[in-house]
């Protein structure tokens, strides 16, 4: 880390103003040569900012400095406001990257420079990339949650009481004493037992919690010609898929990201269900049958002139008669037919509102308890899963159980804790983490 990286963290882009970040050791001397000084700490000042070997103006920017410790990452951190155009940010960057000892920063290295100097933990990190990837209010609380430290401090809780179990078992290893090993024992798998309830109620909101950040799954299925690419078109407010009165026309998966009261949600249209003798067709058709089964609602659509009951279905299903563009029609203001939940005018909006009231509830139900979860990503699932399974042959040993078996359980218990949270060396999780960051981040 002895390199000073450097990188735009706003917006790629012309803008009115454009943050150009700088970290490491270096930071000094750049201020002081493209800026003409260092600035007193946490206090924005107005500098020309001048290309080092010609000495031209590049700008006029805002210029704070934050020196480390006390910084994001824990080195020495400057940010550069200037104007966003294209040719002034390319240039400032241009500039700093000719100096000595400076580069262009990789994916996500500032917030890894900061967990490695024990700034904040990988799960607050990994918070920090759900901020930045939030497209929804729920998804912002969750990420804002994450980032706070919400499952680092349970796992560090977590790991101080596996440590003292631990500690437990490695001095009888060095001072056996025959007689107290029953008490002991008991003392250990009482611990487990305790330990592996709170972390398996933290897994069971796991799914909430991963859910949250992929979004819920709502297929529209239905005949030819009944109208969902219609509808997807509506609801996406764009037009996203092609719409004719040719049976057939739409022959692959379409999908859209909405949000709908606050929660995300993976619109997906697809082709007709019926029988064909088309090759591609048929393609269309299994891929629909396909996201059937991954579907937190199905949007079963039929109109008067395409009518099908719906197949056995495993998830939740919504049947709705759509091309009701008379505004009277008893389909809208029911009762429907029967079978029929509402009905749909695309066309003129009618029954819409009502619609969207029950795909905003369905998104609520699928999604609940994401907001709050601990467990937010598969990595902390597994890691917290592995915990879990040597905790369980912890409680599963008795008196004729080598001490040294167990103890070996709580070291590797242990160290799942410290993967979670990156409390050891795991260069190859980083790598896999950080790589989904984007730069200046």
């Amino acid at each position: 880390m002895a390199e000073t990286i450097v990188a735009l963290a706003s917006g790629v882009g012309r803008a009115g103003i454009a943050v150009i970040r700088l970290s490491g050791s270096s930071v000094r001397f750049g201020l002081e040569t493209i800026a003409g000084d260092v600035p007193q700490p946490r206090r924005a000042v107005l500098r020309r900012l001048r290309d080092p070997e010609s000495r031209e103006v590049l700008d006029e920017a805002l210029v704070l400095f934050f020196p480390g410790p006390a910084s994001f990452t824990g080195e020495d951190v400057a940010e550069l406001q200037v104007h966003g155009g294209r040719a002034i940010v390319s240039g400032v960057i241009a500039a700093l990257t000719a100096l000595p000892g400076f580069r262009l920063a990789e994916r996500g290295e500032f917030t890894r420079r900061a967990v490695a100097n024990g700034r904040m933990d990988l799960t607050s990190a990994e918070g920090i990339a759900s901020l930045v990837e939030a497209e929804t209010s729920s998804q912002r609380r969750q990420a804002l949650r994450q980032a706070g430290g919400a499952l680092e401090r349970e796992a560090a809780r977590w790991r101080q009481r596996l440590a003292a179990l631990l500690a437990l078992m490695e001095a009888e290893i060095d001072f056996p004493d025959e007689e107290d090993v029953p008490a002991l024992f008991q003392s250990v798998r009482s611990g487990a037992e305790a330990l592996r309830t709170e972390i398996e109620a933290a897994l069971r909101g796991a799914r909430s919690g991963e859910r949250l950040r992929e979004g819920a799954v709502m297929v529209i299925a239905g005949p030819p010609n009944a109208g969902k690419s219609t509808l997807l078109n509506t609801l996406a407010r764009r037009d996203v898929a092609i719409v004719s009165p040719i049976a057939g026309t739409t022959r692959d998966t379409l999908e859209v990201h909405l949000d709908l009261g606050g929660y995300p949600v993976t619109l997906i249209d697809t082709a007709g269900l019926r029988e064909t003798a088309d090759a591609i067709e048929s393609i269309g058709v299994e891929r629909a049958r396909v996201s059937l089964e991954r579907a937190d609602l199905v949007i079963w659509l039929e109109a008067d002139d395409a009518r099908a009951d719906p197949p056995a279905l495993s998830a939740p299903f919504l049947r709705v008669l759509t091309k009701q563009d008379d505004s009277q029609s008893p389909s809208l203001q029911g009762p429907f037919p029967t079978g029929f939940e509402l009905g749909l005018s695309a066309r003129s909006g009618a029954g819409m509102p009502v619609l969207l009231e029950r795909l905003e509830q369905a998104a609520r139900e699928a999604l609940e308890g994401g907001e709050t979860a601990l467990v937010t990503r598969e990595r902390h699932r597994r890691e917290l899963e592995t915990v879990v399974v040597h905790l369980a042959t912890v409680q599963a040993a008795d008196e004729a159980t080598p001490v040294e078996f167990v103890a070996e359980d709580l070291r590797l218990a242990v160290r799942a804790i410290g993967r979670l949270t990156g409390r050891v060396d795991i260069d190859e999780i980083y790598d896999v983490i950080f790589r989904e960051f984007c730069i200046g981040k």
